[in-house]
């Protein structure tokens, strides 16, 4: 599931959506809705909420949204939520602020937040905040970009951006830039073309995106490509696929490369998406004023 959502947000992006099959797409993610109201990664797998927001997204994306019982997802989403406003991913109970996200991403696309209890929520992600602004999966756990994203991009669904400290996560986020021009997802680690989504995401969201250099990331994104078959690997020279090949473009797209739409910090969709379902997106209205 969330590889089809990958490669099509990609090819929206692209201006290609139009080149897939959308009846096809619909039945997949179809094929994959459990009783339980959550979806899983493919036909006959157990939900889960990483696969439950990926589903949403890709029928955000072919405007099919009525295509399946909405309730029932909400109901699912509603029954993972903890006493103390975490989520668990599936009914097995690992907690991850991933899976926060997850859920308010999920309930926010729907368009029935309120049905969280998200002011519980929000007091848990807070809990993840770390020393140098930073966020992890778990509170007291190790900082990282991934879990970073995820906590900022919650926050500012929830608008309560007021609880990120911005000018001492932007120089956490800022310093995962290497001299190649590459991102990390925590000090003392390599280059990943992965993290062109996280860490510039949350710059994004938060109007930090100016404190790294993009140039040099864009080279550095490029040379990660595959001139052959086109797709992206995590660095020059490695095996090409989907995951990374869809945050390159991302990351390449939030730095105004020709020829690729625009996509939200936040949702991790198309603006024109976003906007074609009357969501206000006030980060972005904030990138604008900021280049006036």
């Amino acid at each position: 599931m969330s590889g089809a959502y990958w490669g099509l947000t990609a090819m929206s992006l692209m201006d290609g959506l139009g080149e897939m099959d959308r009846d096809e797409g619909i039945r997949f993610v179809q094929s994959c809705h459990h009783e339980s109201g959550g979806f899983s990664g493919n036909a006959d797998h157990d939900p889960h909420l990483l696969y439950t927001l990926s589903a949403i997204q890709i029928l955000c994306l072919f405007d099919a949204l009525d295509e399946i019982d909405v309730d029932k997802v909400v109901k699912y989403v509603k029954s993972l939520q903890q006493e103390d406003g975490s989520f668990s991913g599936d009914t097995w109970r690992e907690i991850d602020s991933r899976f926060s996200y997850c859920a308010l991403s999920c309930m926010k696309l729907l368009g029935k937040l309120d049905e969280l209890n998200v002011e519980a929520a929000v007091d848990w992600i807070s809990k993840c905040k770390n020393f140098d602004g930073a966020y992890g999966c778990i509170p007291g756990a190790e900082s990282h970009a991934g879990q970073t994203f995820c906590c900022v991009g919650a926050l500012a669904i929830t608008d309560r951006l007021d609880l990120v400290d911005k000018d001492l996560l932007g120089w956490w986020l800022a310093e995962r830039q290497l001299p190649v021009g590459g991102l990390n997802g925590r000090p003392e680690k390599l280059p990943d073309v992965c993290y062109s989504w996280w860490v510039l995401s949350s710059l994004c969201i938060i109007n930090r995106d100016h404190w790294i250099d993009g140039d040099k990331l864009a080279s550095w994104i490029l040379k990660c490509q595959d001139t052959e078959t086109g797709g992206f690997a995590d660095r020059p020279g490695d095996m090409v696929d989907v995951f990374h090949t869809f945050f390159a473009i991302a990351g390449l797209s939030f730095l105004h490369y020709p020829d690729l739409e625009a996509i939200d910090p936040v949702y991790a969709l198309p603006v024109s998406t976003l906007k074609r379902m009357n969501f206000s997106l006030p980060w972005l209205q904030k990138l604008v004023d900021l280049q006036i």
